[in-house]
């Protein structure tokens, strides 16, 4: 019996790629789909689903294809996708390789959709003005959504296990179908009207965009606009947005995401608080250990120690600054009398006086004036002649030049 061959992943995902390829009819197909999913990676591909009621297929479309659209397809848009069905071999999932997409309507609930969002921003229902803050340590939480969710489990529990403190109400109400949207708007007015909460989380599970309709409803947007009550808005998972997301003033990307934001961490504040109180404790310690040096220090001081000393010192200090001032004193007069012996020998070698004593007179008329020239007086005037002793009053008999 001949041995069975054993193929590696890669080989099985090739031969499978080869197989598809050999399909004429897959090589060059239009399949019509309404588009879910559909995001733009930085690199320029475009990757999306197309599904129907009973299926869904994976679909990317290169850069160089992506450039050649003549509109930006948008979730929910029905389009007719060519392009050929192949194999990507790394993961072994078959795909469509798409090269065009054209418009082929967009569904109902979309046009919906996006004409009512279009309506409520004109109005200013998003305006993030609006838009209350949460409280930070909610005391009674009222959670608006169906009781037989799996989603109301999950935030009661994380709610019991983040902040366990809080009071949490349920509301139960219709989240699918005609009758959800007015009792969801109904719920959102009682707990209002009585002041139930300090913050409202109103929500569901994931799901199509028929199931998530009811908070698309504008009822159930305005009633979240009017709510006294700050809003959490957890309507299905993290790509799933409704209009009650933009007027909620938080929008949760699930319903325990919600949960999360809705309470603090009752583990963190207490971690917190501990650690405030540490440190608390040893500001204290470090501040009764300065204190304690401080006063060790000063028990130690001369002061403490010999009261005298002080006074000494001061004896001290103060015969030092009387030595330096009468220093400073004597140092002063003896510059002062330098300088005034200096000035009085400048003044007597300048003193007429001086002249006078070898000889020299000096000559006055009678108002005092001292004669320089002969001009200055007339035969017969009287004058003063000034003598190194003694003065002598003359008469002029005769002058000459």
């Amino acid at each position: 019996m001949a041995e069975q061959r054993v193929y590696e992943v890669s080989e099985v995902n090739q031969y499978i790629k080869n197989i598809l390829e050999g399909v004429p009819e897959l090589g060059d197909i239009l399949i019509r789909g309404e588009l879910s999913n559909y995001k733009i990676y930085p690199s320029g591909h475009h990757y999306f689903t197309l599904k129907d009621a009973q299926g869904a297929l994976r679909g990317v479309m290169f850069k160089g294809s992506a450039m050649k659209l003549k509109f930006r397809p948008e979730n929910g848009m029905k389009v007719i996708a060519a392009g050929r069905i192949s194999v990507f071999p790394r993961d072994g999932a078959y795909q469509l390789y798409c090269t065009s997409l054209s418009a082929d309507g967009v569904g109902d609930l979309y046009v919906a959709f996006e004409q009512l969002k279009e309506k409520l921003y004109q109005e200013g229902l998003f305006d993030p003005e609006h838009k209350k803050p949460l409280p930070s340590y909610p005391q009674r939480i009222a959670i608006i959504t169906s009781s037989a969710g799996a989603a109301v489990h999950d935030m009661i529990r994380i709610l019991r296990r983040r902040y366990p403190i809080a009071k949490v109400l349920l509301l139960p109400v219709r989240v699918q179908g005609v009758e959800a949207p007015p009792e969801i708007v109904g719920a959102i007015r009682y707990a209002n009207r009585w002041q139930l909460a300090d913050v409202i989380i109103t929500g569901r599970g994931g799901g199509s965009i028929e199931d998530l309709w009811a908070f698309n409803d504008e009822r159930v947007a305005r009633a979240i606009y009017a709510s006294e009550i700050p809003v959490i808005s957890a309507v299905g998972h993290e790509p799933d947005v409704t209009i009650s997301d933009f007027v909620a003033d938080r929008r949760a990307s699930t319903p325990s995401n919600a949960a999360e934001i809705a309470v603090p961490d009752m583990t963190e504040l207490l971690r917190g608080l501990q650690a405030a109180d540490n440190r608390l404790i040893q500001s204290e310690l470090n501040l009764l250990e300065r204190e304690n040096q401080r006063l060790t220090s000063l028990a130690g001081k001369r002061a403490l120690t010999d009261p005298t000393a002080f006074l000494q010192d001061k004896k001290m200090y103060l015969d030092y600054i009387q030595q330096k001032l009468g220093g400073a004193a004597r140092q002063t007069l003896e510059a002062d009398s330098r300088r005034f012996a200096q000035l009085t020998a400048k003044l007597d070698a300048m003193s007429p006086l001086k002249v006078l004593g070898r000889g020299y007179a000096m000559v006055q008329s009678e108002d005092g004036t001292v004669l320089r020239s002969a001009q200055q007086v007339s035969i017969g005037d009287q004058v003063h002649v000034h003598l190194g002793e003694g003065t002598l009053h003359c008469t002029v008999n005769d002058k000459g030049e």
